[in-house]
């Protein structure tokens, strides 16, 4: 983060959102204010070949949040009546939130979340009376403690949407992270990461040495990567009972139609759900 902006990289992901609805006709994730949240011009980004190129990140980007936002749906279902989002950045799920008894909170860095009102209120678009913010520094501050403040009930079931937020974090606020989220009855969260480099194919190796490259400029590096096996381990050990983990092959198969192939590493979407 840069001290008095927004994350670059939150802004990076809300375009590629928009431009997945015109790209790629929202086939995979459809989200009706991922262009007005934005506010910039629409056909000169489409014509700009930095927001088009990358076209496997475009559609990886889509995928975690169908992934999200169904598994939410389910939760719904069994009565989950909170929802946090974490590294909200320029996520629109609380302003089209179908869930209407439910209630959101949207946790981001200070600036983020700043920045992000003004430019609700500049889009136009409503902020239901259901969405508090909170402000975290995912690196030092206490998250179940910010929440609580906030108004979140700790003895009650809640779902995280984790977002493109791991693979800028250290393992220990990865962990502390999944702790608070763990110490919740039923607490269930859908997140996504990155395994190290070592275990990449050529095409992905590529891909994300362009990655590091692209977002250390702005000032948000990329993290090292995590272990398939250790993230599992420390899902155990802190409680979670279910464990769904996505990669390649499964996100291909189930978003995409394709055949899975065989394909190893790269980034993974993952659902996780404690015990009540």
């Amino acid at each position: 983060m840069r001290e008095g902006e927004p994350s670059r990289t939150a802004f990076g992901s809300a375009v590629h959102r928009a431009v997945h609805q015109d790209l790629d006709g929202g086939r995979i994730f459809r989200d009706p204010l991922a262009w007005q949240i934005l506010g910039i011009d629409r056909e000169a980004t489409l014509a700009d070949p930095a927001a088009t190129e990358r076209p496997r990140l475009r559609v990886f980007i889509a995928a975690r949040h169908r992934f999200a936002e169904d598994t939410l749906a389910t939760a719904v279902e069994r009565g989950t009546r909170q929802v946090v989002v974490l590294g909200a950045g320029l996520d629109a799920f609380a302003y089209r939130n179908p869930h209407a008894e439910t209630r959101v909170f949207e946790v981001d860095f200070p600036a983020t979340g700043a920045w992000k009102r003004d430019r609700l209120a500049d889009a136009g678009i409503a902020v239901p009376d259901s969405v508090t913010y909170v402000g975290v520094d995912f690196e030092s501050d206490d998250l179940m403690s910010r929440l609580v403040e906030a108004g979140l009930d700790p003895t009650a079931p809640a779902f995280f949407l984790w977002l493109g937020v791991v693979p800028y974090l250290t393992w220990e606020a990865v962990t502390a992270t999944l702790m608070a989220i763990a110490s919740v009855p039923s607490g269930e969260v859908v997140f996504d990461y990155t395994t190290p480099t070592h275990q990449l194919d050529a095409k992905a190796l590529s891909d994300r040495t362009d990655l590091i490259a692209r977002v250390a400029e702005v000032g948000e590096p990329l993290s090292a990567g995590v272990e398939t096996e250790a993230l599992h381990t420390l899902l155990a050990d802190l409680g979670f009972g279910e464990v769904e983990d996505l990669g390649r092959p499964q996100i291909r198969a189930r978003f995409l139609g394709r055949q899975a192939g065989s394909e190893t590493g790269g980034a993974h979407l993952l659902r996780a759900r404690a015990s009540a």
